[in-house]
């Protein structure tokens, strides 16, 4: 036993060493190496902070896209999923009330048209992207609430489009695209 005791003493002190400090100095390091200085990218208009480049935002008017729903209330504080199985019956019940509320606000669309980003939580809560279909099947609704043409959103989506680093698939950043919606006329 006497034997066991020196080395996991040992293996301790170097997993302490390494991951309290040597890890954490390391992932500073880079955040501080990175664009924002690790402090996230903050978005600004007219000189005023209105949100962040890579957090979710909640908008509800219908002169704007809608975003991903948060399980965490868009609190970059709270971050986390709903831990809410698809066969959980409150978790279903919420996604009912979104797909209704979904369906009042944009009459022109059937359920089975509306993309699962629009009315299902990411893991972080926080989801700053819906996907190009999600942007898309808003257009009727906006175009309407702001009195402009639908090509005209078409192109602003058109301009605004990203893809996916890892899986390819073409996104929308709402904040940036909302912001810009409010400079068409």
């Amino acid at each position: 036993m006497k034997q066991n005791i020196l080395p996991a003493i040992r293996l301790t002190l170097v997993c302490i060493i390494v991951f309290m400090v040597i890890y954490p100095a390391l992932i500073w390091a880079l955040a501080k190496a990175a664009p924002a200085k690790g402090e996230g990218e903050t978005v600004i208009v007219n000189g005023k902070v209105v949100g962040y480049k890579l957090e979710g935002q909640s908008f509800t008017a219908d002169q704007y896209f809608n975003g991903r729903p948060s399980a965490a209330g868009y609190n970059a504080a709270g971050s986390s999923g709903s831990n809410k199985g698809p066969s959980n019956a409150d978790y279903l019940k919420e996604v009912q009330t979104r797909i209704d509320s979904f369906l009042a606000h944009n009459p022109t669309v059937q359920k089975e048209d509306i993309p699962s980003d629009l009315v299902t939580a990411s893991g972080s809560g926080l989801d700053p992207d819906i996907s190009l279909k999600a942007a898309l099947v808003q257009v009727d609704r906006i175009a309407k609430a702001r009195s402009i043409s639908k090509e005209a959103i078409m192109a602003l989506i058109q301009h605004h489009v990203e893809k996916s680093v890892f899986n390819g698939i073409e996104k929308i950043n709402v904040l940036k695209t909302n912001i810009e919606l409010d400079k068409l006329k």
